[in-house]
């Protein structure tokens, strides 16, 4: 194992990683391990500061988020290979890169979207995506609700451009946030990003045909598909359901809400 360095408050303090060298991280990874351990150390390093993780986090990176976010990739790989669709991927709500960097890693043929509305939190993904060489993943600062709609009105209308001056849950301003085209997606992934009844509104609407929501959510994500069952038909999705996603070999499972898009 490796012992790496990570900062709480004014204080500097260590803390070892529980799954450093273990052998299930590879297993989960496979390929995209060796970007992962780049990534790892890279949370491990500027989490706290920049906000990315919680203090608690520190010694537990590669169970909490980084497997955790992992737990989706046999759900996307499965809708792809059955959707014949454009096999793009939009993660809304990046902030440190779950569930969007794990899966341009593990996935490095499929294009995906990075969606994030806080300027520091962008710079972080664009440095991510510097140093991990992913080349398939586009970083787009936009907030999550505003994203697709705008890209649809782009769409209709090439040239036009929206500036939203909202603000943001930590106050910074959104001003000059503008989004850029974007095109219909197969699927959209995103975690704790906003209860479902809200998430349905946002992501349903720019799915292609037949194309997927897929969430991860906590042990209250069948409640949350009761509460949203009116919305999800609004939107034109239809079998909701929450799927139990392992996370690794003696590891605690994850839970996924899948909706597919009529």
């Amino acid at each position: 194992m490796q012992k790496s360095e990570t900062v709480a408050s004014d204080n500097e303090t260590s803390a070892i990683d529980l799954l450093n060298g273990a052998d299930v991280v590879q297993a989960v990874l496979g390929n995209a391990y060796p970007q992962m351990l780049r990534f790892h150390e890279m949370i491990q390093r500027e989490g706290l500061v920049r906000g990315l993780i919680g203090p608690r986090d520190v010694s537990i990176i590669w169970e909490r988020h980084i497997l955790n976010s992992a737990a989706v990739v046999p759900f996307i790989k499965q809708h792809l290979n059955t959707h014949h669709g454009s096999g793009r991927i939009a993660d809304i709500g990046s902030g440190g890169g779950f569930p969007g960097i794990v899966i341009a890693a593990m996935l490095p043929d499929t294009p995906i979207t990075l969606i994030e509305p806080m300027e520091r939190r962008v710079e972080w993904l664009e440095l991510v995506k510097s140093e991990l060489h992913l080349d398939n993943a586009t970083v787009l600062r936009a907030r999550a609700e505003e994203a697709f709609p705008v890209a649809l009105a782009r769409a209709s209308h090439p040239g036009h451009s929206h500036k939203s001056k909202n603000h943001h849950k930590d106050g910074q301003s959104s001003m000059n946030v503008v989004t850029k085209s974007i095109e219909p997606c197969s699927l959209v992934t995103c975690r704790a990003v906003a209860p479902l009844h809200k998430l349905v509104g946002w992501t349903l609407p720019f799915l292609e045909h037949s194309g997927q929501l897929v969430a991860l959510k906590g042990k209250s994500a069948q409640t949350e598909i009761e509460k949203a069952a009116k919305n999800i038909q609004r939107m034109h999705g239809h079998h909701a359901r929450v799927v139990e996603a392992p996370v690794g070999e003696g590891l605690e499972s994850t839970h996924v809400v899948i909706v597919d898009k009529q």
